[in-house]
């Protein structure tokens, strides 16, 4: 599955805090882009689907779908906050590798919004 670094968990928390509704979770998906590779999507959500996966980091839940899990094997969700950003920051291993000729490196992927 997907991990969090403990600064992406404390920012989740952070951001969570905020959300009116309770019950919200992190949901994490790959959409493919086409010819442009693959995309993250990262959003809070309340709903639960019969094949979703769920991971728990202290307080944090992160929900996968069934496909978007096999691409996110191994993959570790970091939040850095420096002089030149802050954002979200996805690397993975397991996307690089299903990354095809002309297509750009899907190692890492970075968004500052959830």
């Amino acid at each position: 599955g997907v991990t969090l670094t403990d600064s992406a968990v404390s920012k989740v928390c952070d951001l969570l805090s905020n959300e009116a509704e309770p019950g919200m979770r992190l949901r994490i998906s790959v959409k493919s882009g086409g010819c442009s590779g693959f995309s993250y999507d990262m959003f809070f959500d309340s709903d639960l689907n019969p094949r979703d996966e769920i991971f728990s980091f202290d307080t944090v839940q992160v929900v996968c779908d069934a496909e978007s899990l096999k691409l996110l094997t191994g993959a570790t969700l970091d939040y850095t906050d420096s002089i030149s950003g802050a954002g979200f920051k996805i690397t993975n291993p397991t996307l690089l590798a299903h990354a095809g000729a002309g297509t750009p490196s899907a190692r890492q992927h970075q968004s500052e919004d959830l």
